[in-house]
């Protein structure tokens, strides 16, 4: 909005467009004492005159003024004639009129001076009101400009959050799929070592039957060597060494399926620690990540209590994730040696 003229380049302006109406100097200088006057309250002068016009001597805005008043002071008489009024009371009569008349126009002026008082008043009020909400928009975006950063900060760590939660689901995920293969390594152990039984069984029924079986034929060669120990007797020594040998190699067998079976247990054993470790495991992960949700769901909170307009700006709080540290049976379980 254009801003309103002052009083000494509004009459500067007015002056300028008498100048180019009235080319003679002594009209010209006759519609400005009318202007000074009649316009703007101003009493004129001849210094003022020449200062605003600057036309012609001094003596031009001097003889000027000198007509204007004369003929001011003509056109304010009143004369009252009436056919039976004295001329003293008349003149009077006329006197009074003319003295109300300018008591009223000193009175208008003083009204008109109030009203230009008031409205510049107004103008300073309106321009500093203007100055308050310049400041108050400036305070507004400042406080509009925290708010946002408090944002965008709040965002940058729920997706610091939802990047973590990410991670602690893979790795859930990894652990899953290790407890699956171990628990598939346990499955196949378990098979192996009840074909192992199964194949010992079968060994150990396979002993016995070579075991009764050379005690058939003990039984047979004593028989025969009751009959013939002179003649046998060379024949039933190395019969009995070959009894003794096949019995040795019997115990040996017997000890070596016993061994194998032992070690298979402790394969199992140890089998089934690893897939404990691994599900204590699985349970802290699931722990981590349950606080992962809750501490999302809490600065999600925060995020929509900063979003809503208040009287003062609030900073959001940084949350930190603590690093949950590896436990140290997985560590163990990890280095440990898979048993062959």
């Amino acid at each position: 909005m254009d801003a309103v003229l002052s009083p000494d380049a509004a009459l500067a302006a007015d002056i300028e467009r008498l100048k180019a109406a009235h080319p003679k100097t002594r009209e010209l200088y006759r519609e400005v004492c009318a202007l000074l006057f009649f316009r703007y309250g101003i009493t004129p002068t001849a210094n003022r005159l020449y200062q605003l016009v600057r036309r012609g001597s001094m003596g031009t805005p001097t003889a000027v003024l000198g007509e204007f008043w004369t003929e001011l002071r003509e056109k304010s008489r009143v004369r009252i004639d009436h056919p039976d009024l004295p001329a003293d009371l008349g003149a009077a009569a006329g006197e009074l009129m003319a003295t109300l008349w300018t008591r009223a126009t000193a009175s208008a002026e003083a009204a008109l001076d109030a009203l230009r008082d008031e409205v510049e008043a107004q103008r300073v009020g309106a321009q500093q009101a203007v100055v308050a909400a310049r400041d108050e928009l400036g305070r507004t975006e400042t406080a509009l400009e925290q708010r946002t950063a408090a944002l965008l900060a709040a965002q940058v760590e729920i997706r610091d959050l939802d990047k973590a939660q990410a991670e602690g689901h893979a790795q859930r995920q990894a652990l899953e799929a290790e407890l699956a293969r171990v628990q598939a390594a346990l499955a196949a152990r378990e098979r192996e070592l009840a074909e192992a039984r199964e194949g010992f069984s079968g060994e150990l029924e396979k002993l016995r039957a070579s075991a009764d079986l050379a005690e058939d034929r003990l039984r047979a060669a004593e028989k025969r060597a009751l009959l013939e120990i002179e003649r046998e007797r060379v024949a039933s020594a190395r019969r009995q060494k070959e009894l003794v040998a096949t019995t040795r190699r019997s115990e040996q067998g017997e000890t070596r399926h016993r061994s194998e079976l032992q070690t298979l247990q402790a394969q199992l054993a140890n089998a089934r620690h690893q897939a404990g470790v691994l599900e204590g495991n699985l349970a802290a992960v699931r722990d981590a990540n349950a606080g992962y949700a809750q501490e999302l769901g809490m600065l999600r909170q925060q995020m929509t209590g900063a979003v809503a307009p208040r009287s003062s700006g609030r900073k959001g709080g940084a949350v930190t994730v603590p690093a949950r540290k590896q436990p140290r049976a997985t560590r163990k379980g990890a280095s440990a040696k898979k048993p062959g």
